[in-house]
């Protein structure tokens, strides 16, 4: 029987206990130093069994999943370190920062076992392990990080495993990822961040700004929500990265600055147009380090019930829904619902089913 030890049973702990649980010749031990979290894993079944013993999660494990903030991953190491673990045992991890960990590991000189750094580019705007579920990685991309020194079938045996998350898993340096994370998460977050404290300051002398400040402001800086806690950790860790990738958008913000002071119109016009060519090259259906909402939107005709219709039709059929919005609704015009989904599959049920009455736009 292979044992996994995860410890930080949460979204992402949680997540990838459901993918592992109840797969033949595995079982999946839980840990927290919080009683209460024990109990509320097993009444949720996430794990087969759970312990509030550091050593006893990790005693015979072959396998050891840290899934706690970025901040605690050397404490645990350290601490795992002085255990005297199975012979070789794979510790991995799931923070979004990979080679100060990377290295911290190394420095350790883990006897008889590997250290592989990982990081599941998933998430939900919901945490802890009641968001939890077995389908949370499928199709999103699961970065794992060995070093030279990573023996190959430590390396094997972990992908082996995770075949169970349904992701897609690449093999990346770890300073490559922290760089290209730190550009496409980190800084996205920085600016969010930024951009609403700017207006918060305006608004200081004018609450029009909070009042205006809905639709498109509120969807385009959600990320400014993320844990404080958690994104303090992360960006203190890809320091160095962060300092270069913020001196390269001082640099983007210059440009425009310029532009704007020379009222160069057609140089405007030619950023925005160099940035529709490549935003639309991205990926649209595959899951990424910033969670995707899945909209799609209804016209429906102005007359009493309707939404009620529209709802019932999607909680009949276990289609969850995350938000709903009516953008337009005037006697002239129809109706327009905005519809949101946490999980892509929720999204593609919708159309299926309000298409054969309604006109539905993705």
């Amino acid at each position: 029987m292979t044992k996994i030890a995860i410890y930080g049973v949460g979204l992402i702990g949680g997540s990838l206990a459901l993918c592992f649980k109840g797969k033949p010749g595995l079982t999946v031990v839980g840990h927290s130093g919080n009683p209460s979290s024990v109990e509320k894993y097993l009444k949720r079944e996430v794990v087969d069994y759970a312990t509030t013993s550091f050593e006893e999660a990790a005693e015979g494990a072959d396998f050891i999943f840290l899934c706690v903030p970025v901040g605690n991953l050397e404490e645990y190491l350290t601490r795992l370190s002085k255990l005297p673990l199975k012979p070789g045992c794979v510790i991995t991890d799931v923070g979004s920062t990979k080679a100060s960990v990377a290295e911290y590991a190394s420095r350790l000189n883990l006897q008889g076992v590997s250290f592989i750094g990982g990081h599941p580019m998933a998430g939900k705007e919901k945490s802890g392990v009641e968001a939890a579920t077995s389908r949370l990685f499928e199709n999103a991309f699961y970065v794992l990080t060995p070093d030279k020194d990573t023996p190959e079938e430590a390396y094997t045996r972990l992908t082996d495993l995770l075949q169970w998350t349904r992701a897609h898993i690449v093999k990346v340096d770890a300073r490559l990822h922290d760089e290209i994370v730190g550009a496409i998460s980190h800084l996205p977050h920085i600016i969010a961040v930024a951009l609403v404290n700017q207006v918060a300051r305006y608004n200081e002398s004018n609450e029009l700004y909070q009042n205006l400040a809905a639709g498109g402001f509120r969807d385009i800086t959600r990320i400014a929500s993320s844990d404080p806690i958690i994104w303090r950790d992360i960006l203190i860790s890809n320091k160095t990265v962060m300092l270069n990738l913020l001196k390269d958008w001082n640099e983007e913000v210059g440009r425009f600055i310029k532009l704007l002071e020379t009222g160069n119109g057609e140089g405007i016009e030619q950023e925005f147009h160099k940035a529709n060519q490549f935003r639309g090259g991205l990926p649209e259906r595959r899951k990424g380090v910033i969670h995707s909402f899945y909209d799609i939107y209804v016209d429906v005709p102005d007359h009493p019930g309707v939404i009620g219709q529209i709802t019932m039709l999607l909680g009949s059929h276990r289609v969850n829904l995350s938000n709903i919005q009516i953008i337009e609704s005037r006697e002239d015009v129809p109706g327009v619902l905005r519809l949101s989904f946490r999980e892509e599959y929720d999204m593609d049920k919708a159309l299926e089913l309000l298409k054969k009455d309604y006109t539905v736009h993705v």
